[in-house]
């Protein structure tokens, strides 16, 4: 959907929706004064009788506005326009637009300007109305015959002037990345009969082509001959057979070093011989959300045309129990010739990871960022919100939590001590696949730093925000799509 800036006054923009912002705190714009002088002071009224209280996320619906052109007004709290962030701004555009896509075939016209952000520049804001308008009215309904959720008939921007570039380059942005969030989301909610290897792989080949990116894929002989044995061990359980695709985009110079980004896409995660209660595995076809997240980062970051070479790297396995799977002892052979011991066949995330990381450094990428779904233990230390990252570089470490920071999505550090390596050791191979219970996402990080040999790497457990188990006003439950912007932000500063 192509997503049109219109400059007018609130009351002529013409629409089935006008959405409008409403602060918590100071004097309305005289963008919105003007509007309430069109409804005859309706929303003067209903501040005085304090149901207008603009708080983030708060709405109030004006269904009969005949005095001005749009059939419907939709008031949206901001909160403090002096301590509004990306975070809330985004909260409160997600709620007014979700809010607006329970109907099929409706217009949406979302007004940037009727209030100035202290901390947030106008282009960011129009950025982040052109990706909610694309991002909220898309659910996780895929196989519903009623759709909780209607994609948008059309969907405008209104502004009191005519956009400058740097706006409309901004709503242009906000469209690549919402269509990448999307992407991500919906590759995340697909059931596992539809989303396995193979299958993933078909489809990133053709969001490559799309996109413009260069893209490989290792089907289960490559495999073997790269000598990814610890990804293979994965693998071996299931009769889906395992695909690593590899994406590339070439946007620097062609001696210019590249950064490696690293999904871990197990399409469905039994547990193995380990095997999951019925409870842990109801969402267990999203535990390929890494390896979704680098495919929706990778055609936005083709698309937007960044200025960087940033390789990605998708490890695509099915983790199933049956007579051919991989047991508790038996003894992996990793890429990089590290030999591991199984003590935990659910701790399969790792092993894969294990191989697609050390692929990438011998690809030649001189800095690295892993995502997984990697361990309930981080879902403990940080709940569901909040991705561990952990780092064997500070200054890269540092880079990627700015990026995170900047695009409003909540990253928290977590400690790597040398420590946690006493509990890999192994009595009959160079390591074992997990430690104790306590510090498990730490233990997880330190197997991963094994394999990216001096490279700079930062570890991203992102089992908590990768999938939404309830609804929210301002957040649709299944895949989110999150750090989709913070991969796109990092290869952006870093080019």
């Amino acid at each position: 959907m192509e997503i049109q800036i219109v400059s007018d006054t609130l009351p002529s923009v013409q629409a089935d929706w006008l959405l409008v912002p409403v602060p918590a705190e100071g004097e309305w714009s005289g963008r919105l004064q003007e509007l309430d002088r069109a409804l005859g002071g309706s929303l003067t009224r209903l501040k005085e009788a304090k149901d207008l209280k603009g708080k983030v996320g708060e709405l109030l619906t004006l269904p009969d506005t005949q005095a001005i052109a749009a059939r419907k007004v939709l008031l949206y709290g901001v909160g403090d326009p002096g301590k509004a962030t990306v975070a809330t701004i985004e909260r409160s555009l997600m709620t007014a637009v979700r809010a607006a896509s329970t109907k099929a075939d409706q217009t949406v016209a979302l007004d940037v300007e009727a209030i100035e952000f202290a901390n947030v520049a106008k282009t960011d804001v129009a950025r982040l109305a052109a990706m909610s308008l694309i991002v909220g009215p898309q659910g996780q309904d895929l196989y519903k015959a009623e759709k909780d959720r209607h994609p948008l008939k059309s969907a405008a921007i209104a502004m009191a002037q005519l956009a400058s570039k740097d706006v409309q380059q901004a709503v242009s942005e906000g469209t690549i990345l919402g269509n990448a969030i999307n992407l991500t989301r919906e590759l995340v909610n697909q059931h596992p009969g539809e989303l396995f290897p193979e299958s993933f792989a078909e489809r990133a080949q053709a969001e490559a082509k799309s996109a413009g990116l260069a893209c490989t894929v290792l089907d289960q002989a490559a495999i073997k001959q790269e000598k990814m044995g610890s990804l293979l061990g994965v693998a071996q359980g299931s009769v889906q057979p395992p695909r690593v695709v590899v994406l590339r985009h070439q946007g620097g110079a062609k001696d210019a070093p590249w950064l490696g980004l690293c999904g871990k896409g197990v399409t469905f995660d039994s547990g193995g011989l380990s095997l999951k209660p019925s409870d842990s595995m109801k969402t267990m076809k999203g535990d390929m959300a890494g390896a979704a997240t680098v495919l929706g980062a990778m055609t936005a970051i083709a698309r937007l045309g960044v200025k960087a070479n940033v390789i990605g790297v998708l490890g695509l396995v099915e983790n199933m129990p049956s007579g051919t799977s991989y047991k508790l002892g038996d003894v992996l052979t990793a890429r990089n010739g590290v030999t591991i011991e199984i003590h935990n066949t659910d701790a399969e995330g790792r092993l894969v990871l294990a191989d697609v990381l050390s692929y990438t450094v011998d690809q030649g990428a001189v800095k690295l960022i892993d995502l997984a779904t990697l361990t309930g233990s981080c879902v403990v230390a940080l709940g569901t919100d909040i991705a561990g990252a952990f780092s064997n570089d500070q200054p890269w470490c540092d880079a990627v939590l700015s990026s995170a920071k900047s695009t409003g999505e909540e990253v928290w550090q977590m400690p790597m001590c040398d420590s946690f390596d006493e509990q890999l050791k192994s009595d009959v191979a160079d390591i074992k696949n997990v430690g104790t219970r306590w510090g498990g996402a730490i233990t997880a990080a330190k197997f991963l730093q094994r394999f990216v040999s001096d490279k700079p790497w930062v570890h991203l457990d992102i089992a908590g925000p990768a999938f939404a188990e309830s609804t929210k006003p301002h957040r649709e439950g299944g895949g989110t799509g999150v750090f989709v912007r913070t991969l796109v932000e990092t290869a952006r500063k870093w080019g």
